[in-house]
């Protein structure tokens, strides 16, 4: 039975000169766990949202063709008896949160359709989506996890056949990310629901889903069963969906060696691929933390939120760390540990409730933030919010103007170039595509030339493309700006580019060190619940000495079996 069917669908915003979806004909089986993959701009949300009839009827265009939704037809249909059928959780998911507290908001939709176990919807949502226990708490005590959970069991309460969701996981630690994903097992293996992700994690993929769809310039090219999807490399790859590490490294050791065989796409998978080589090539020498001058320290620090409800959310108490001139820090932990609260405690934006935070020397308890600009500068997780003139020339150049910096213009012209922005100079900021917007805000960022610079997230919410994209370019600033502090989730940014990872849990600083000592400790790794590269693990899985950050790094010490 198909839960949505589509036939000869043709889709074009207004004034689009060319169609954002092109003829497709699909059906998608009801019960399936479907991920729909593809490059930025291919259509990947805006066939999703014919979906429940959002376009045509709330986003007008030219619409051609048919969509049947639990044999609903969605030009004809009310959307509100649309949503009753499939359910959508959005990629800004924070905007669906609209009630105060958790059972309230999850048992809202139905309270709009007067019905009369409205609350009792709302528990049992609750329950499937593993929020049971947090019925009378204000959303705002949530972690960033469970928010996104709450979107999601304000749709599972309308008990609709379908749930849609746009990368669900884009903003959130692996452990949180995990946990999404068992939960939507569960519901589509225990409660029979089609579950349809957008996704550009393919790990996440491999481990959950049972097909894939390919989207490209609006047409799909394919569904298939996710081992199957998978193993098409060089396809996936020339539109920028990077297949699981296990795979690609797979796929390069099958090539060496001249063989055709069907490629692993999970670690469990990849025990019967690999050996150990018999004369393991050396692996790069190891990058250790530099310990130059101390520029910020933070002394005996506490910081504490009020709360509406219960005792003050402390965030961190009797903090000491130091940061030194040339250091590359990765600041990581799970969601609501404190990394942008710290980084907000460097800039000045926060003050401690206790202790002291120092930069250069001075105590900034009472320094406003303005007066550090040449100092520090911090480039936010949201890069919009770097942008406030109608073009991102004149905000690379507004900080200087102000200052009086006397070359603003000229240095303006050559942070356009360094950071490949010039075609774009009198484009606004806010129109941009997201790897363009993130240029653009460490452009900003390090327009001051500041001695420290502080990244929050800034590889979140983008495809896996667009982050290499973005790695290459912190890389480069390695030669720009002496001290960097990144808080990340990324991982593999961790690995390629920190020489330094301090790790926060629980209010306080649980390891500081390089990659070896944080990623070789197990115990730290499951007490914060860190998820190392896959291809880490993949190391681990065959050697528990092998500390294998890259691809490259892990074909140097395994390789593919022979045949027999």
């Amino acid at each position: 039975m198909h839960a949505i069917e589509i036939d000869h669908l043709t889709y074009s915003y207004p004034g689009a000169a060319q169609p954002a979806l092109r003829d497709i004909t699909v059906n998608i089986e009801q019960g399936d766990f479907l991920a729909i993959v593809g490059n930025n701009g291919c259509g990947k949300s805006t066939f999703c949202k014919t979906l429940n009839g959002l376009i045509p009827q709330f986003i007008s265009g030219a619409f051609e063709g048919r969509v049947l939704a639990c044999g609903l037809d969605t030009r004809k249909s009310d959307v509100g008896a649309l949503a009753r059928k499939v359910g959508y959780v959005y990629q800004d998911f924070e905007n669906q949160i609209i009630r105060p507290t958790v059972l309230d908001d999850a048992s809202y939709a139905c309270q709009n359709y007067a019905m009369a176990d409205y609350r009792e919807r709302g528990r049992a949502a609750l329950a499937q989506c593993g929020l049971q226990g947090k019925e009378n708490d204000f959303i705002w005590q949530l972690s960033g996890g469970q928010t996104h959970l709450l979107a999601l069991a304000g749709a599972v309460s309308l008990q609709p056949d379908v749930l849609i969701l746009d990368e669900p996981i884009a903003q959130l630690d692996p452990a949180h990310a995990d946990c999404i994903y068992a939960v939507l097992r569960r519901l589509n293996e225990e409660y029979g629901k089609t579950i349809i992700v957008i996704e550009h994690h393919t790990e996440y993929i491999a481990d959950f889903c049972k097909h894939v769809m390919l989207l490209k310039e609006g047409r799909v090219q394919w569904v298939l069963p996710a081992g199957e999807a998978l193993q098409r490399v060089e396809e996936l790859q020339s539109c920028n969906i990077f297949p699981p590490q296990v795979t690609i490294a797979a796929w390069r050791a099958s090539r060496k060696a001249g063989q055709a065989e069907r490629l692993p796409t999970t670690v469990e998978e990849g025990k019967a691929f690999f050996v150990p080589k018999a004369r393991p090539e050396p692996l790069p020498p190891a990058r250790r933390p530099g310990q130059g001058e101390t520029v910020a320290a933070f002394q005996n620090v506490s910081v504490a939120y009020r709360s509406v409800k219960g005792d003050p959310h402390k965030v961190f108490e009797d903090l000491t760390l130091d940061i030194h001139k040339g250091d590359k820090v990765a600041l990581i932990g799970s969601n609501g540990a404190g990394k942008s609260t710290f980084m907000k405690l460097m800039v000045g934006l926060l003050k401690p409730s206790g202790g002291s935070v120092w930069l250069n020397g001075r105590d900034l308890h009472d320094v406003r933030p303005e007066a550090l600009s040449r100092q520090i500068s911090m480039v936010y997780q949201n890069p919009e919010d770097m942008f406030i003139k109608d073009s991102i020339e004149k905000d690379i150049a507004y900080a200087m103007e102000v200052r009086g910096v006397p070359d603003a213009a000229a240095r303006t012209r050559r942070l356009l170039e360094r950071f490949r922005l010039a075609g774009l100079r009198e484009r606004d900021g806010r129109l941009l595509s997201g790897g363009q917007m993130r240029r653009a805000s460490l452009a900003i960022g390090v327009a001051l030339d500041p001695g420290i610079l502080l990244l929050d997230e800034p590889t979140a919410n983008l495809d896996i493309a667009t982050r290499k994209e973005i790695m290459h370019t912190l890389e480069e600033l390695k030669e720009i700006t002496e001290t960097v502090v990144i808080a990340t989730h990324d991982m593999q940014l961790v690995c390629e580019w920190a020489e330094r990872i301090i790790v926060l849990c629980g209010g306080r600083v649980v390891a500081d060190g390089s990659r070896d000592e944080i990623f070789g400790d197990r115990a730290l790794i499951e007490q914060v619940g860190i998820r190392p590269p896959e291809i880490f693990t993949m190391g681990q899985a065959m050697d528990p000495a092998a500390l294998c950050y890259t691809i490259d790094d892990f074909l140097r010490r395994f390789e593919g079996r022979q045949p027999v």
